[in-house]
């Protein structure tokens, strides 16, 4: 997917701000270090960009703080229009990913064995 020059900018300012829960996550999905699969980390999906993305699987992967108990709406808007493309989206908690990695692996990778939609 082609980026615009604001989609650029916004993307690397996120890759530089990972949040450590975003950070020990990738340290485990890059270079295909899970199942394989290849994904990538903070990536434009037309007006959003998604905190990881495996384009084959049509898999996102989402790694939330406590704003997003706030803005449930939006989140909900979001993974509707990911869906409405073909996505499939997992959400976890910022504590989840820190405190139960391995649990959150398990889930992803049994994710990725799913037939894409």
């Amino acid at each position: 997917m082609k980026r615009t020059s604001t989609q650029r900018v916004t993307v690397r300012c996120l890759r530089s701000n990972q949040t450590d829960a975003e950070r020990k996550l990738w340290l485990r999905l890059r270079n295909r270090g899970l199942s394989g699969a290849k994904f990538r980390r903070q990536s434009p999906i037309v007006n959003y960009v998604v905190d990881f993305c495996c384009l084959e699987h049509k898999l996102v992967v989402e790694v939330d703080g406590s704003q997003h108990a706030v803005d449930v709406s939006g989140d909900q808007k979001r993974t509707d229009f990911l869906r409405s493309r073909g996505f499939r989206v997992l959400r976890f908690w910022n504590h989840e990913v820190l405190t139960q990695l391995e649990d959150v692996l398990e889930q992803i990778e049994r994710e990725l064995r799913m037939p894409s939609p």
